[in-house]
């Protein structure tokens, strides 16, 4: 499926949005925050649960448009995830977690240790002060459900097997917590790991 074969002005709205990206794109991320275009609707962007972006029902199957998009994310205050160019800004259903972090890195040793993840559009993200992890109890299952802050208010749902293993780091303190960037992130009772 190629994402722009729509055959009208709107179905070429992605490819439009990302030449528009392609030109402006240089090292780390663009200063979303700082960017105030006009709302312009809802293309039909949205990412699943799983992580997959989704143009209009449809995967987006190439991962350096999917990271190019990923990188002008930004979360509003209002709750709402928007896709932002310095020229528009345009919704995008989040499932649950705009990213995953799907891989985790140890360094140090206790008390000084620093968890580094990785997500799933290639953020390499240390666990600390500016990007913290939050717990979620999942009310459906009970399962612990980690979130670690990338950037502004997005946040990287913990995959199940690094669930797994950052439990297991998991410090006996009275509540239990994990430590990181000189910080004890505590973690809810919770009967069952994540199951994402």
């Amino acid at each position: 499926m190629s994402e722009n074969n729509h055959g009208n002005d709107a179905g070429n709205r992605l490819g439009n949005l990302a030449a528009m990206l392609q030109q402006g794109s240089g090292k780390g991320h663009p200063p979303v925050e700082t960017w105030n275009p006009p709302y312009c609707g809802d293309i039909g962007l949205e990412i699943k649960a799983d992580g997959t972006w989704c143009y209009r029902g449809s995967p987006i199957n190439r991962p350096a448009l999917v990271r190019l998009f990923a990188s002008v994310l930004r979360k509003d205050v209002d709750g709402k995830t928007y896709l932002v160019t310095p020229d528009e800004r345009v919704d995008v259903a989040v499932a649950d977690a705009p990213f995953l972090a799907v891989e985790m890195e140890l360094t140090g040793h206790p008390p000084h240790q620093e968890l580094v993840f990785r997500t799933n559009v290639d953020d390499v993200v240390p666990c600390g002060p500016a990007h913290p992890l939050r717990f979620a109890v999942d009310e459906k299952t009970g399962a612990i459900k980690p979130y670690l802050r990338v950037r502004g208010r997005l946040e990287a749902l913990v995959t199940r097997a690094v669930t797994h293993e950052l439990l297991n780091l998991a410090v006996d303190t009275e509540p239990v917590g994990i430590r990181s960037g000189g910080i004890l992130f505590l973690i809810p009772d919770a009967p069952v790991f994540g199951e994402n």
